[in-house]
């Protein structure tokens, strides 16, 4: 694997999730082992990349413990960090209800951390969808999560909260250098807001973002957007998928990170009102 000191090669795993957890696992370990044969030991993958909606929910809680040993399998034998993007688990107070969770799988294919997503998507978009309601099946999480990876402290988010410049600034007081953001952003607020908030978000606090994102067509009015890209700490699209299934990768600098906030330190300069 390729890190090395103050540097890790981190990959976007883009994907077109369907309803069929088994098969969308399939795509996922296909475009992982693409990434991992070019020295990639950070892999992040999409929110909802083993589910896409609702109707594939019970089989996937049937199958969970099988595709998490699966994928805890895959991070051990290659000695790499996976952001499991987000998977639905089903809450132990109220089994109609789930937690969009993002998992971090470490090289020796442990659950290092987790964290529940906070902002619910319910909003209207002027797409074939039309009316998003998250909190429909979904509960929200309450707390920010920081983990280390590869010597790297690792900020968690997931799609929406992208939106939600506090939960980035928690991250980054909790000390974050990356921040991860699965997502299945639309295709109609994708082309709009996308590259400008991730880009944002990577300049106000000064974090390399790791934005995976789905892409497509899935069915019942829904498209996603795609174009996952990986976005250094001074704003630069260092990496950036089409439209498509596949992956982007790019090396993340550690040095760097740290001139340039020590260049322009806005942490110190910080006032809250």
């Amino acid at each position: 694997m390729s890190t090395s000191g103050q540097h890790i090669t981190a990959a976007l795993i883009q994907m077109n999730s369907q309803h069929d957890c088994r098969e969308n696992m399939r795509q996922a370990q296909t475009l992982m082992s693409d990434a991992v044969s070019q020295g990639c030991d950070l892999l992040v993958l999409p929110e909802n990349f083993l589910c896409f909606g609702h109707s594939g929910l019970s089989r996937l809680s049937a199958f969970l413990d099988a595709l998490l040993n699966d994928l805890k399998a895959f991070a051990k034998a290659h000695a790499v960090t996976i952001v499991a993007g987000s998977i639905a688990h089903q809450s132990e107070q109220d089994a109609a209800r789930y937690f969009s969770r993002s998992l971090v799988i470490g090289p020796q294919g442990q659950v290092q951390a987790s964290y529940d997503k906070c902002h619910l998507f319910d909003v209207d978009v002027a797409d074939g969808h039309g009316r998003y309601r998250e909190s429909d099946t979904y509960l929200s999480g309450r707390e920010a999560v920081v983990t280390e990876v590869h010597g790297a402290r690792l900020g968690l988010s997931i799609c929406y909260d992208l939106r939600f410049g506090n939960l980035y600034q928690a991250l980054v007081e909790r000390g974050a250098q990356l921040i991860t953001v699965p997502s299945a952003f639309t295709a109609v607020t994708g082309r709009a807001h996308w590259e400008v908030l991730l880009r944002a978000r990577a300049i106000e606090t000064q974090c390399y973002l790791l934005a995976a994102n789905q892409c497509g067509d899935h069915g019942k009015g829904r498209e996603t957007w795609g174009h996952s890209m990986i976005v250094d700490p001074w704003g630069k699209i260092l990496a950036e998928c089409d439209d498509t299934p596949g992956f982007c990768h790019a090396e993340l600098d550690l040095q760097y990170l740290a001139e340039i906030r020590k260049a322009i330190p806005m942490q110190s300069h910080k006032r809250r009102f």
